[in-house]
């Protein structure tokens, strides 16, 4: 039975272009032409279902406990981050764990830190600075849409109230090397924070195992052949090191620092060949 991964809405919106673990869609199991028909009609107004659901599902997060967090703030800025918690009764984290809600930044980028990050792929709101001014100016919680960090935070953040997978779901990486920028223990935990598996062997190209695995990489660009690839080797690129060029079938060989760039951007990104 091929099981479709989690439904993209809540609350009774169904969306027929989510795929499965082989990257196939409900309308790839049908061969009537009616039913294909239907399946395919609601492709004009997706954008405004999208809308719809979106706007739902992010009302009722709102409901919830707000968890805050701060990354890179000076001492002043943890200060007014911990008055506001005080003020909308929130719990304030000093090390990310699954419960935070809101990361915020000082300035108006995405910061490379390990807290950042995890609140990227958990699809958190990462909020500029701006943000805790504007709500300690009115003692009340102001709309987060005005101060989040665009591309890689939004697209993550939408992503999650989707019910999407998540960014490295159908991944496995194998670690080799050392890794001095990033650190191995932090390079795992994005690692898992973003649903892909750390591989515990170098993963063999040649292997007739390997090569005959069937699944996709769900979040890998459905035109490109990286969609195949299931099984990355990691490699700090940040020194003198040039390893021998890996980019057979299912098993690729990639920097780390292109693997930052995903988690940044929120993106599987094209590999250069």
């Amino acid at each position: 039975t091929n099981i479709l991964r989690e439904p993209v809405c809540l609350g009774g919106c169904e969306h027929i272009f989510c795929s499965n673990i082989f990257g196939l869609r409900p309308v790839d199991y049908t061969d009537d032409e009616n039913m294909k028909s239907l399946l395919l009609l609601p492709e004009k107004n997706e954008s405004s279902t999208a809308s719809h659901c979106l706007v739902m599902n992010t009302g009722q997060r709102r409901d919830g406990p707000l968890v805050l967090i701060g990354s890179g703030l000076s001492s002043e800025q943890q200060k007014m981050l911990s008055e506001l918690a005080a003020i909308l009764k929130a719990k304030k984290c000093t090390e990310f764990d699954s419960t935070v809600t809101h990361v915020v930044v000082p300035g108006d980028a995405v910061q490379s830190t390990l807290k950042c990050m995890l609140g990227i792929l958990n699809g958190c709101w990462i909020l500029k600075f701006e943000w805790v001014k504007a709500c300690l100016r009115r003692k009340v919680c102001e709309q987060e849409e005005k101060y989040e960090i665009p591309e890689g935070p939004h697209r993550s953040r939408l992503n999650r109230e989707q019910l999407l997978p998540k960014l490295f779901d159908g991944c496995y990486f194998y670690l080799g090397g050392s890794f001095k920028h990033h650190p191995k223990d932090n390079l795992i935990k994005l690692v898992t924070a973003g649903g892909g598996q750390i591989l515990s062997r170098k993963p063999k190209p040649d292997s007739d195992v390997t090569q005959t695995i069937n699944t996709v990489a769900y979040h890998a660009r459905p035109d490109s052949d990286q969609r195949f690839c299931t099984q990355y080797i990691i490699y700090e690129d940040l020194c003198n090191y040039h390893p021998e060029r890996v980019r057979q079938g299912k098993v690729w060989k990639a920097p780390s620092s292109w693997f930052i760039d995903c988690v940044m951007s929120f993106e599987l990104l094209p590999l250069d060949s």
